[in-house]
């Protein structure tokens, strides 16, 4: 089942500013869904450790990596703001064009993108988002299934995902439109408890 729909009406990024803090939602096509709950404490555990393994890897470059909640319009050429109908907080994204972020967040397709599944999430995460981010040029998108202990890896190739990159969660992982970060997924997957 996907996430809910807040209501049947499109919006734009204008709408989506006047939206109340306290009821998060991502759009999608003019679309408005409402994200999930706060996530587990073990999503943020495995969101935090790729983020903090991305950020060392990355300092000191043009290339920043960002962490939800943080707001990702996707737009179509040069539109402005009240216009855009698509934003998106994925649970990490990384940008390399210093011009594709504002105090906002981010405007343009991100150079990689990473979702953490959850049961909420992963049929959006995995059908709806993938498209939208195959339409919109993301390099390199990554769905971490922390459950089934694998990473599935979509890669941009000719303006399409190909076939994706099924790995474990073993070792380490490089990706591929920036090789020099490499997540280290025993330090990802350990239970500090």
């Amino acid at each position: 089942m996907g996430l809910p729909k807040r209501d049947l009406e499109l919006h734009t990024y204008a709408d989506y500013q006047t939206w109340p803090d306290d009821c998060r939602h991502e759009l999608i096509d003019g679309i408005a869904y409402a994200m999930a709950p706060a996530p587990s404490r073990r999503h943020q555990i495995t969101v935090g450790e790729i983020f903090r393994q991305i950020a060392n890897t990355l300092d000191g470059t043009p290339c920043r990596p960002y962490i939800s909640p943080f707001d990702v319009r996707l737009t179509q050429a040069d539109q402005t703001d009240n216009r855009i109908d698509t934003v998106v907080q994925p649970d990490i994204s990384v940008i390399c064009d210093r011009n594709r972020v504002d105090d906002k967040g981010g405007k343009g397709a991100p150079d990689w993108i990473i979702e953490v599944l959850s049961p909420a999430t992963a049929s959006h995460d995995q059908i709806i988002k993938r498209a939208l981010y195959e339409r919109v040029g993301v390099r390199e998108y990554w769905l971490v299934h922390p459950t089934d202990r694998i990473v599935t890896i979509y890669r941009l190739i000719d303006g399409a995902y190909g076939k994706p990159d099924i790995r474990e969660l073993d070792g380490e992982t490089a990706c591929g439109v920036l090789p020099e970060v490499v997540i280290g997924w025993e330090k990802v997957l350990r239970d500090d408890d």
